[in-house]
């Protein structure tokens, strides 16, 4: 990356892709046996969901023809 010949205020703002910290971040907690418990079952529920929309959505727009059983609407038997 070029420098800059003018000043830039905030140089060290510039410079930021180069700056790293000596001070490591405290270390992440383990989740429980309840919070990981938790998060199975929700994601069971959301697949369960997406299954069961699946399963009565496919059929519901399925086009198909006409009823085979001979059965004709209302408005059709009154012409």
């Amino acid at each position: 990356m070029f420098r800059r010949r003018e000043s830039v205020p905030f140089s060290f703002v510039a410079e930021a892709d180069r700056f790293r910290s000596n001070v490591t971040p405290p270390p992440r907690e383990r989740a429980s046996v309840s919070q990981l418990a938790g998060r199975s079952l929700v994601g069971l529920t959301l697949i369960a969901g997406f299954a069961g929309a699946l399963l009565f959505g496919v059929p519901a727009l399925d086009t198909g023809s006409a009823p085979s059983h001979g059965q004709t609407s209302e408005a059709s038997q009154h012409r």
